[in-house]
């Protein structure tokens, strides 16, 4: 295998570190969780108080000022032991990156240090039941009232993190005759009148992750909770699409580390595993077959640390991006369905690490933009638009 050298030393001891963590307060519970439908709440504040939260935050908002790639150490640990209920990523490196880079000096402070402990959980409303991908059929309203405030009106659903959430970036029109030029990103509490959280959503996969509808009833939303105040009025989408390659880089990151987690449990299975009389590895077909899966994770693997370099120097492109994110997640969804099959009548069933990671690996070619998205974003970068 080509020896990877995105990490330093540094790194690799915060791997250990997390791993540890992962084992004594992750492990013996994501089962329960899986069961119930969501985290408890206590993995959360534990994950703040070891420093596990927003550590790509500058100190003085709560983080460690650490680089990205500690956080890709993170979502590799965490798909490594197919612990897909735990919405840190999405909660450090999505939503509190949006308040550090667009937010006043006043909501990086109020907001940044409670996600960094885990007092506060984020998430972020995009998607509706009528505009999922295509960000610019946002249907929620939030108008500017006479006194500078908003008033939030809409639905949002497929919200991971939406269970437990204390702090909500909604993405709304606060122009709705203007298209994307009219979108803006709102902060909402919990506890705001007329912000309600609905049912948590019971999905093919991710059973442990507390994905959820949001309902907005005439949220009357502070002037002060508009993300960058004035000077990102009707800016949302222009943000939205800044921060997206890095998104679906975190997919990408997941969707390796993922396939490579399934391969490494397949391999155990067929040694230990015997059919007639001998280890299923023992039969070419299953060799020849792992062997193709391993050089294909270990390609994509390249590409994705090469990728995640130029997102360390600020050059990571749209494109790229997204090229990486199709292409990974297709491959997940590979790699995991050929491993049931290895598994035989085993690979059917819900204890068996390889079932799960296999239900859990389909929603990663829809969320983040589907992959027909990334295709038609990849081909406009060759000159290939719509004519």
């Amino acid at each position: 295998m080509i020896e990877r050298t995105l990490f330093n030393s540094d790194h690799e001891a915060f791997r250990d570190a997390f791993r540890r963590f992962c084992d004594k307060e992750i492990a013996p519970h994501h089962a329960a969780w899986e069961e119930q439908g969501y985290v408890d709440r206590e993995v959360w504040t534990k994950a703040g108080e070891n420093g596990f939260l927003c550590m790509t935050m500058p100190q003085e908002y709560g983080g460690s000022g650490a680089d990205k790639l500690y956080s890709v150490v993170q979502m590799e640990e965490l798909a490594r032991g197919g612990w897909s209920g735990i919405g840190y990523s999405l909660h450090s490196e999505i939503v509190a990156p949006y308040i550090l880079h667009y937010g006043t000096e006043e909501q990086k402070q109020r907001y940044l240090p409670k996600l960094a402990s885990g007092e506060m959980v984020g998430a972020i409303a995009m998607s509706e039941p009528a505009a999922g991908s295509d960000l610019q059929g946002v249907k929620s309203t939030a108008i500017k009232q006479a006194d500078g405030s908003y008033l939030l009106n809409g639905s949002k659903t497929f919200i991971t993190n939406g269970w437990h959430a204390d702090l909500v970036v909604v993405v709304a029109k606060t122009q709705p005759d203007a298209g994307a030029k009219g979108t803006s990103l709102l902060i909402v509490e919990r506890g705001m009148a007329g912000f309600e959280t609905g049912k948590r959503l019971k999905k093919l996969g991710l059973k442990a992750q507390d994905t959820s509808e949001l309902f907005f009833d005439n949220v009357r939303v502070p002037a002060h909770n508009l993300l960058g105040g004035p000077a990102f009025e009707n800016k949302g989408f222009i943000c939205l699409m800044e921060q997206l390659p890095w998104e679906r880089m975190q997919i990408s990151v997941t969707a390796v580390a993922s396939a490579q987690a399934a391969i490494d449990w397949t391999v155990q299975y067929v040694l230990e595993r015997k059919v007639f009389g001998q280890p299923v590895a023992a039969y070419q077909n299953t060799r020849y077959k792992l062997a193709e899966l391993q050089t294909e994770v270990q390609v994509a693997q390249v590409f994705v640390d090469k990728c995640n370099e130029l997102v360390v120097q600020g050059k990571l492109d749209t494109a790229t991006a997204s090229m990486a994110k199709y292409w990974t997640t297709d491959l997940q969804c590979k790699v995991m369905d050929e491993c049931v099959q290895l598994h035989g009548g085993y690979g059917y069933m819900w204890e068996y690490p390889i079932t799960r990671a296999y239900a859990d690996a389909r929603v990663q070619r829809i969320y983040g933009g589907t992959n027909e998205i990334m295709k038609e974003v990849i081909s406009r970068s060759m000159g290939l638009g719509a004519r």
